[in-house]
């Protein structure tokens, strides 16, 4: 029981930490969406379940080159995971999609 209790005292910190760069993240993500660089991500998940249908466990705003990316990690119907790169300001898929 001890040990249990050590363990979370000390992935607490770890869990603060990560609370932080997320909510940084979603901040930069408000900021480029209010400024008309980016797409809303309802708009870009409606594109991306079109052409890949499956659950969406993950989805990060990453800078490609000159161009911000929505990247999703979705696990198809077989169970595999596929990455899907979206264009975040021309809602165009780039990388993955059906087909892929």
């Amino acid at each position: 029981m001890v040990m249990v209790l050590i363990g979370l005292a000390l992935v607490q910190p770890l869990a603060a930490l990560a609370d932080e760069d997320d909510d940084g993240d979603h901040d930069r993500a408000r900021e480029l969406y209010e400024h008309g660089e980016i797409k809303g991500l309802a708009k870009i998940l409606d594109i991306v379940r079109a052409r890949t249908p499956g659950d969406v466990v993950a989805v990060d705003l990453i800078r490609l080159g000159d161009k911000w990316v929505y990247r999703f990690q979705i696990i198809v119907a077989d169970g595999r995971r596929k990455i899907v790169d979206v264009d975040a300001d021309a809602g165009v898929i780039i990388r993955g999609g059906e087909g892929d």
